[in-house]
């Protein structure tokens, strides 16, 4: 077993951060202040060392309760969202889409374990509650109602229906009643030929112009594979605009850009596409073949397997750059999408929403199963999950302050 020196792993982060963001050291310092941010901000951005320590210090790694199929790869509290779904016949019919809340992001799923994901969300889960100065008996109920939650969800074979709590519907209701036009008003500014993405380096920047013509190259033969899914013509996907995309945690360094097209045709009714190079899942060690042909395919793979209503126009397409092919998974960015950030939300509500985040990472498992437990997880079975959690959060914790005591010249720079 290797020895636990906190110094030691924050470095070697901060040295795998420096190496993914080289090529823009701007994206460097904006992961390095989001990681100081928070120790659940750190796991966030930090998948890759959640399995190291896994590998090296959860007692029996290899072992644990029953079940697999697809899972998140990265799931944490914050990896649950808002997002718009629209089925074809809703869209043939014009009417409006769905607005739903679930897991939201996909980019290190695979098939393998469910107590990977389990584990990592109970993980994250006592670091947000001692983030915002819950007791470690509160924050244990917590993780123990998600877990409860989570256990009904992926055994039960009737299951009661998910109350929503509080904050979802909230977030829900505020994310319903965003425009187009205020999506495109914060990431846009209008010009004589239109409406460009503003390239402040916050957001966006400007792409090299090899780069700029690859992705409106792709971008034209996934719409080609999505026209007629959805009823639409060549004209909705005519690119007005592309950019370098800036966005995320631990995906920053990703070759990540936004295309602008046409839509609608006026200003107001122009769409978004997202276009990210997808790589091999960090709990790749811990995998079993998912009988994909590319790493974009296995993003969305698990989305369709796992999500009830998986995002609308989502698709699949490589991109040659450089003598590099990448993998790009491709979707349409709705004004509909939020994230949760249990920063906001009022102490009364966290017990309901852990048992919600349980209750939906269980019905995901329970989509995308492959080999489905004889028997449900015992007591004996989830206490154990428990502790694995307990000591994780403990070594993110210390790995955390690390990094902060180590970036900290960073920072004054």
């Amino acid at each position: 077993m290797r020895s636990f020196d906190p110094m030691i792993f924050a470095k070697e982060q901060i040295a795998r951060d420096e190496a993914r963001t080289r090529h823009m050291p701007a994206l460097f310092a904006r992961k390095v202040a989001r990681m100081r941010a928070s120790a659940v901000g750190f796991l966030r951005g930090a998948a890759p060392l959640f399995y190291e320590l896994y590998e090296h210090y959860a007692e029996d790694c290899h072992d644990g309760p029953a079940g697999e199929g697809w899972i998140a790869g990265d799931l944490h509290v914050e990896n649950f969202g808002v997002y718009r779904t629209a089925p074809v016949d809703l869209l043939q019919r014009g009417r409006a889409a769905n607005v739903t809340f679930d897991l939201n992001d996909f980019d290190d799923a695979l098939v393998g374990p469910w107590r990977l994901d389990v584990l990592r969300l109970l993980t994250s889960l006592l670091l947000a509650a001692r983030g915002f100065g819950a007791s470690g008996a509160r924050a244990a109920s917590w993780t123990e109602a998600l877990l409860d939650a989570y256990t009904t969800r992926a055994f039960d074979r009737a299951p009661p229906p998910l109350e929503v709590p509080v904050p979802v519907m909230n977030l829900l209701t505020r994310a319903s009643a965003r425009t187009r036009r205020a999506l495109l008003d914060a990431r846009t500014t209008r010009t004589s030929r239109g409406r460009r993405f503003v390239r402040d380096g916050l957001r966006y920047a400007e792409l090299p112009p090899a780069t700029d013509a690859a992705a409106r190259k792709v971008f034209q033969t996934y719409a080609h594979g999505v026209r007629e899914t959805y009823g639409l013509t060549p004209e909705h996907f005519e690119v007005l605009d592309a950019a370098f995309r800036i966005a995320g945690t631990g995906s920053l360094g990703t070759l990540r850009i936004a295309v602008l097209a046409r839509g609608k045709g006026k200003d107001d009714g122009n769409w978004i596409f997202d276009m990210k190079a997808q790589s091999a899942p960090s709990a790749e060690a811990y995998g079993k073949p998912a009988h994909v042909r590319s790493p974009a395919e296995r993003v969305l793979t698990a989305m369709q397997r796992c999500l009830e209503q998986p995002p609308h126009m989502a698709g699949t397409v490589p991109m040659k750059l450089g003598g590099k092919t990448s993998s790009m998974l491709v979707r349409r960015l709705a004004p509909q999408e939020d994230k949760l950030d249990l920063g906001h939300v009022p102490d009364a509500d966290l017990l309901p929403l852990a048992r919600y985040l349980g209750g939906l990472t269980g019905a995901a498992h329970r989509r995308g199963a492959q080999s489905k437990p004889r028997r449900p997880w015992s007591s004996a079975d989830c206490t154990r999950l428990l502790f694995r959690a307990f000591a994780l959060a403990g070594l993110h914790e210390a790995i955390y302050l690390a990094y902060s005591r180590l970036t900290e010249p960073l920072i004054a720079k």
